[in-house]
């Protein structure tokens, strides 16, 4: 069994980026001795919706955040999927996460396919990424990497059920007026591919966007095993990565699949 723990971060005004980094950080080190895996939102420094502080707070892969987000990891022992930040790389900027093992190295980068904004928000500022990103070993066995409106795209979630995946980790800042999508959708993405999803949502306002909390856990037959409310929480669930093998055994749908 593998205890998760998502950290459902609020992204109001309250703090400011370099306090709510602190705050971050100091929750991870409080996981130590309690979970295994620790999950934070999309964007979570800034908020999803917060446009106008892409550009300002936008760093390197090299930069003291992740620098520090690793130290945290390491210190708690635990891995740690650090949601999302803004990357710079040259000229152009990307949705980018990050995971990092129980000993602060870097499993994986993931840069969000998907942008939202419909050329306005993410989609005008930021550039998408074009690589699909998985881990092969984890304690939730392959993990697939993907970002919030991400999840509006089951081809993405089938090409990595195609390439092995058992688990799918979703940082998001989704917002409240589309809190019900958030959940079926997730829900359905469980159950086409007979796996755990993992989604760690923020809560607060990020710019004029109420973001909906509301973090979840549902196992491969598409039933939820943990929910948070809107507030600020660290949720915990217990993943038990057998139920995959067995559930995909007993309904073999996956093998059944037509199209490549």
């Amino acid at each position: 069994m593998t205890r998760v723990a998502l950290l459902q971060v609020d992204v109001g005004v309250e703090q400011s980026p370099e306090q709510r980094i602190q705050h971050v950080l100091t929750l991870i080190r409080q996981q130590a001795g309690i979970c295994d895996i620790v999950c934070l939102p999309e964007l979570w420094t800034i908020g999803a919706f917060s446009s106008s502080l892409m550009e300002a707070s936008a760093v390197e892969r090299t930069s003291s955040l992740i620098t520090d987000l690793g130290d945290a990891a390491q210190f708690a022992k635990v891995w740690l999927h650090a949601g999302s930040f803004v990357e710079r790389d040259g000229d152009q900027l990307f949705n980018t996460s990050v995971v990092f093992r129980p000993d602060g190295t870097i499993a994986a980068f993931y840069r969000k396919i998907h942008l939202f904004g419909f050329e306005s928000g993410e989609a005008e500022l930021l550039s998408a990424g074009e690589v699909l990103a998985k881990i092969d070993q984890s304690p939730l066995g392959a993990i697939g990497l993907t970002t919030c409106y991400d999840l509006r795209f089951p081809e993405l979630f089938r090409a990595l059920v195609a390439q092995g995946v058992e688990t799918f980790i979703v940082p998001a800042g989704w917002p409240s007026n589309r809190l019900h999508h958030w959940q079926i959708l997730l829900q359905a993405r469980a159950i086409e591919n007979q796996a755990w999803v993992i989604a760690c949502n923020a809560t607060g306002r990020s710019g004029d966007v109420q973001l909906a909390g509301h973090s979840i856990v549902v196992n491969p037959m598409g039933m939820i095993v943990a929910q948070a409310g809107d507030q600020e929480i660290v949720l915990y669930a217990d993943v038990d990565m057998s139920e995959v093998t067995a559930w995909r055994t007993e309904f073999p749908a996956l093998a059944d699949r037509m199209l490549d």
